[in-house]
C-alpha cells in the first residue's frame, strides 16, 4: 500500500494555478515515501516544490525538497507526478528524474498530510 504526504487540497489549487499541467492526465495531489508500510509516516517540518521535469513524451514531474533534502530515503528524488500522456505511468517519473534531471523554479510552500492510499 503507497504511503505518504497527500497535498492539502488548497495547496493544490495553487499549484495547479501556478505550473499548468502540461498532458491531460492530471495526478498532482501526493508525494510518496514508499509502497509497503502500513500506517502513515510522520508529518514533515518543510517541504517546498523546488524543481520540475518533464520529458517531453508525455512525464511531468516536480521535484520536492522535504525537511531540507531531495533525497528520498530509497535514492530516488521526492517528487509529484504532475501530469501524464495517455499510456504513461506514475512510476515513470522516477526515470524521467533520473535520467533528464531536473530544472529548478521558484521554491513554492507545500502543505502535506501524512497519508496512506
Amino acid at each position: 500500500m503507497p504511503v505518504g504526504w497527500k497535498l492539502e487540497e488548497r495547496c493544490r489549487a495553487a499549484l495547479l494555478l501556478r505550473f499548468p499541467p502540461r498532458y491531460p492526465r492530471v495526478i498532482a495531489d501526493h508525494v510518496t515515501l514508499n509502497l509497503h508500510d502500513r500506517a502513515p509516516p510522520c508529518p514533515v517540518g518543510e517541504a517546498q516544490v523546488i524543481g520540475r521535469c518533464d520529458d517531453d513524451a508525455g512525464v511531468e514531474a516536480l521535484v520536492v525538497r522535504i525537511d531540507g533534502s531531495t533525497a528520498r530515503p530509497d535514492g530516488l528524488v521526492w517528487h509529484i507526478t504532475w501530469s501524464l500522456a495517455d499510456g504513461r505511468a506514475p512510476r515513470e517519473s522516477n526515470g524521467a528524474i533520473a535520467t533528464l534531471g531536473w530544472i529548478p523554479v521558484e521554491p513554492f510552500p507545500l502543505g502535506l498530510v501524512p497519508a496512506l492510499w
